[in-house]
């Protein structure tokens, strides 16, 4: 037992009558542009922990460290 194309029909039809086709819009373009912001912020964290794996001085060779972070508002 699903549900059957009429019955998501008439579900979309209530949406539509309590929110209005421009609700949705502004609402269904807000979650694009937040999933959009998700997956550029992932994609920044991975880049810059790889930059972060390997440090090197200005002739490009690898220099062997260890990275560590302080937050100001955590101490």
């Amino acid at each position: 037992m699903g549900i059957s194309i009429w019955q998501l029909l008439i579900i979309l039809a209530i949406v539509l009558l309590l929110f209005g086709a421009k609700r949705l819009r502004n609402v269904g373009s807000d979650l694009g542009g937040a999933i959009k912001g998700f997956k550029s912020a992932m994609k920044e964290g991975e880049e810059e922990a790889d930059a972060d794996d390997k440090l090197e001085d200005k002739e490009g060779r690898v220099i062997d460290a260890e990275v560590t972070r302080h937050d100001k508002d955590k101490v």
